[in-house]
This record gives C-alpha cells, sequence and structure tokens, in this order.
C-alpha cells in the first residue's frame, strides 16, 4: 500500500471511503498546515526582530520583547482571520 492510501483509513469493506470523511480528514489536514505555518512565521519574525545576539539563553528583555512579539502576531492573524471569515460570509450569503 503506497503511503498516501495508508494515511486514509478504509471506509467499508470495499475499500472505497464517503467523501464526506475523505473532507473531513482534509480539512484537519490543512487546519494543521496552517497552524504550523503561523507558528514557523511567527517564530521567524520575532526571532530577528528581538533576537540580536543568539546565546544559550534569553535574557530579560529578549523575552518580553518575544511575549510581546508573539501576542502582537496573534492578536494581528485573529484580526485579519475574523475580517476574512466575515467577508467568506457576506459573499456566501450573496449566492
Amino acid at each position: 500500500m503506497d503511503s498516501f492510501s495508508s494515511d486514509f483509513p478504509s471506509g467499508s469493506s470495499s475499500g472505497k471511503m464517503d467523501t464526506g470523511t475523505i473532507m473531513e480528514q482534509v480539512k484537519v489536514q490543512i487546519a494543521v498546515a496552517n497552524a504550523q505555518e503561523l507558528l514557523q512565521r511567527m517564530t521567524d519574525k520575532c526571532f530577528k526582530k528581538c533576537i540580536v545576539k543568539p546565546g544559550s539563553s534569553l535574557d530579560n528583555s529578549e523575552q518580553k520583547c518575544i511575549a510581546m512579539c508573539m501576542d502582537r502576531y496573534m492578536d494581528a492573524w485573529n484580526t485579519v482571520s475574523r475580517a476574512y471569515n466575515s467577508r467568506l460570509q457576506r459573499e456566501r450569503a450573496r449566492i
């Protein structure tokens, strides 16, 4: 069995899956990928902004900068996500 088919359990004895089940699994995989991308981007941006001289530990100012940067990044992400979802709902309502 190839690696793709082993990622999705068989939904019936014939080996065919329900389309709804496949769609739900794809949605979960997309959500996980989006969360990983968010974390990676936030880490990269905040590290570049806050860590001037990398070392074995963070000093207090670096810790505070990282915490504030991550909070602001998450706030911005949430604001954009809410606006995007609101726009999607308006567009769907027009259809």
